[in-house]
């Protein structure tokens, strides 16, 4: 499967960016969808994950309430709503796919895109 994520970019603290997640090369619907960051000289983080119908989702404590998590099944694409954006919010931001259920730990997703720039200016 492969994944190609996007909708990243510069912005000030407090605006909002919609970053996302097209699959291909498996049925869309098979997977659970989870998006991922890695700030410079840390590790990857767990952010938001999205079950395979879509009625299940998860989120980082640091993201609850400001971040929202979707799918289109339709058009084979996830996409992580962000608001009320913080400077700490600044990384790479990796979408992944997994053939199991909503996870937050990256062991379980067998296939990743490329990943996405987020800079928040303070």
């Amino acid at each position: 499967v492969q994944l190609q994520a996007s909708g990243g970019g510069l912005v000030q603290a407090g605006g909002s960016l919609r970053l996302a997640c097209v699959v291909s090369g498996r049925t869309f619907s098979a997977n659970a969808v989870g998006w991922f960051r890695q700030a410079a000289g840390k590790e990857r983080e767990f952010v938001a994950a999205v079950s395979r119908s879509g009625g299940g989702t998860g989120y980082a404590d640091s993201v609850k309430g400001r971040f929202t998590i979707s799918r289109d099944n339709n058009k084979n694409t996830a996409f992580l709503q962000m608001n009320s954006l913080k400077p700490e919010d600044t990384a790479v931001y990796y979408c992944a796919a997994t053939s199991g259920g909503v996870a937050e730990s990256w062991f379980w997703y067998e296939s990743w895109g490329q990943g996405t720039l987020v800079t928040v200016s303070s």
